[in-house]
């Protein structure tokens, strides 16, 4: 038997009980193109749709399976027509059994017999609700002028668009899409792509969407309300809008002008335009999310769009500007290269934080992000040291509940901090370039870790594969023991868990290390539990009784680093004697603080270093201190509570000069 013909009847013996309970929709058809047409009803909260999906049949099959949850199939409107560039315009075929299963969300359309491989059109007219609940197709309610208005929008990110048209809708079908709307004539709609013609009676207008280019359906949106908008043009001509609700554009200013610079720096770094005819962003009242990234018109919190110059706090200038920056560096990151499956949510997630940094250093240097990010990720690494942490790489993601869970600080935050170790380690010149040529290889498909781990070697001819899945795969993060005989530097690695726990867990580590000064410093992979260093070996200063030595220069890397008594004690005379950049005076009081958390050290200890602090003047570190202090006070306050009068003084006595 030739083997189209047993791939035929393989496909003969399907039925319908085989695709229920799967992670994943099977791959004998993938959809081309979506054409989709809706008509919002904003006095009833619903919409009609109907979708013309072109698809192609890659393999035999009497089946198609697509997602579909919570519409309203009109059964009697299915109907599928096949091999279209054959040319032979086959009749259209309507299907013999229609089946939703609601647990697995998918809609099963059996024929009588088996569909021809090549192209053909499934076209499905249906009806639903725009709900309440934030996700698919849903309303936002806000008052206006003492007047309730409404206004429609898509968020489909992760599992959602199926919420709102039939679709294969996992982030590897990338396919285009053809979008319509039909709204009120007083109300503005939009989605990814420019409006090409309008159709207005005066009730009612038809608006019609510039095809998309190829991007996975959470990425594909929608918004239809009163707007109003300022623009701006970017330096190769790219209109951006802003987008808010009546009388509050004068807010998004600040983000217009943030989003031309991005955009900038964004082309330059990967050497990459951004993709689209046109970027709208879009401030939305009551928004759950801080922002989301769809493809062309992302859509934020109006209170991470908004900044008034008159009455917003400079905290609320960069929280918008991080929020934009993020989101923008998902049209390439996420949107123009797309993860394969929520395994791999990191490279979106953990690429754009880690962009948002870079963006804002360059626009805003004054603002010093880097050290920021320290502070800003000493969340997620307490939770990546409780034993029930997940890997950045979670495999065996099933469902839409699941890959929601993964939207977390492990998977931004620590993603960010585990690039940023890499770029450390490869230099940035190396590492944008290696960026650039992945973005360039993978443009408009979708990607695994592994493959960006594959351009990278290319690109430097290192492997960095096994190093990087240390980090990606595995859940927590090291700690190194770090003990000075003689001249001899030990250190040993073992995962850091705040319950005082061992576990043997084992990374390769990029190692950078500084002794009495930052022009002697030497960098180096741990590729095993321990090593041994000669100091002298290293440099003649490194054999001084009194010269500091410090790991993890600039906290480059995610690791904390456990000095013995000796190690210490020359640490706290150099933070004394301000020989350490403000970013390693962080790093030194927080592992330290986490080290007595997880009774690796004394409190007495703590607060003897934190003496050496008392000349700070670095606005982050002085921050930390006092949320340190708080926490300390709390803690004394149950455990021992006579001495909660001392252990306030003592922080009165640290802080009180920088008060004043």
């Amino acid at each position: 038997m030739h083997e189209r013909e047993m791939m035929e009847t393989e496909q003969l013996q399907q039925n319908v009980e085989q695709f229920k309970g799967q992670a994943r929709l099977p791959k004998f058809a993938i959809p081309h193109n979506y054409n989709l047409s809706i008509n919002v009803d904003l006095s009833n909260f619903t919409f009609l749709g109907v979708i013309e999906i072109t698809i192609d049949i890659v393999s035999p099959t009497k089946y198609l399976v697509l997602n579909v949850v919570d519409l309203v199939v009109e059964q009697s409107s299915i109907w599928f027509s096949g091999d279209l560039l054959g040319g032979r315009g086959e009749e259209l075929k309507h299907p013999s059994s229609i089946v939703e299963v609601k647990d697995d969300e998918i809609l099963i359309l059996g024929f009588d017999g088996i569909l021809p491989i090549g192209k053909g059109i499934l076209s499905i007219k249906y009806s639903g609700i725009i709900n309440d609940e934030s996700r698919g197709f849903y309303r936002s309610t806000y008052e206006q002028y003492g007047e309730t208005q409404t206004m429609a929008l898509t968020q489909f990110e992760p599992t959602y668009a199926r919420r709102c048209f039939p679709c294969w809708d996992e982030p590897a079908f990338k396919a285009t899409f053809t979008i319509k709307l039909e709204v009120p004539s007083k109300l503005v709609a939009l989605s990814n792509m420019p409006v090409i013609s309008e159709n207005d009676n005066g009730i009612v207008k038809t608006v019609y969407f510039q095809e998309s280019p190829i991007m996975s359906t959470y990425l594909a949106a929608f918004v239809v309300g009163s707007l109003d908008y300022i623009e701006t043009y970017s330096s190769d001509g790219l209109k951006i809008r802003v987008y808010t609700r009546i009388g509050k554009s004068n807010q998004g200013k600040f983000a217009l002008d943030l989003t031309m610079k991005t955009l900038d720096f964004l082309k330059g770094y990967f050497s990459i335009p951004y993709g689209l005819p046109k970027l709208d962003l879009v401030a939305v009242p009551n928004f759950q999310e801080q922002g989301m990234e769809n493809y062309g018109l992302p859509i934020f919190s109006e209170d991470y769009l908004f900044y008034d110059e008159l009455s917003s706090s400079v905290i609320v200038k960069q929280q918008v500007a991080e929020i934009v920056a993020h989101e923008l560096a998902h049209q390439w990151f996420g949107n123009r290269v797309t993860m394969e499956w929520w395994t791999d949510l990191w490279l979106n997630e953990g690429f754009a934080d880690w962009m948002s940094y870079l963006v804002i250093d360059d626009v805003f240097p004054e603002w010093e992000k880097w050290s920021q990010l320290l502070d800003d990720t000493t969340v997620a690494l307490e939770l990546d040291a409780l034993s029930d942490s997940h890997p950045i790489e979670v495999l065996n993601i099933t469902s839409g509940i699941e890959a929601l869970e993964m939207f977390d600080s492990i998977t931004y935050q620590k993603g960010a901090l585990v690039i940023r170790m890499l770029q450390s380690y490869l230099g940035d010149e190396s590492f944008q370039k290696s960026l650039a040529a992945y973005m360039k290889r993978y443009s408009y498909l979708n990607a695994k870790t592994e493959d960006l781990w594959n351009v990278i070697q290319e690109e430097i001819n290192e492997p960095i594969g096994d190093m990087m899945s240390t980090w990606t795969k595995q859940e927590g993060y090291p700690v190194i023991n770090v003990m000075l005989t003689g001249n001899v530097l030990e250190i040993n690695q073992s995962r850091f868990l705040l319950d005082g726990s061992f576990d043997d867990s084992q990374w390769i580590i990029p190692i950078t290390l500084s002794y009495g000064s930052y022009d002697t410093t030497k960098t180096f992979l741990l590729n095993s539990k321990s090593a041994k260093l000669n100091l002298i070996d290293q440099d003649n200063q490194g054999n001084s009784q009194n010269a500091w030595i410090k790991l993890n220069i600039k906290q480059g890397g995610l690791y904390k680093v456990h000095y013995d008594n000796e190690l210490v004690t020359r640490l706290r005379n150099a933070i004394e004697a301000n020989q350490l950049n403000q970013m390693d005076r962080y790093g030194v009081l927080e592992d330290y603080f986490l080290f007595c958390k997880a009774s690796r050290e004394t409190l007495s200890s703590f607060l003897l270093l934190l003496n050496a602090y008392r000349e700070e003047a670095n606005q982050l570190i002085l921050n930390h201190i006092i949320t340190i202090g708080l926490t300390i006070v709390d803690l004394i306050a149950d455990a021992k509570p006579e001495l909660s009068n001392d252990v306030k003084l003592l922080f009165i006595n640290l802080l009180q000069s920088h008060a004043e």
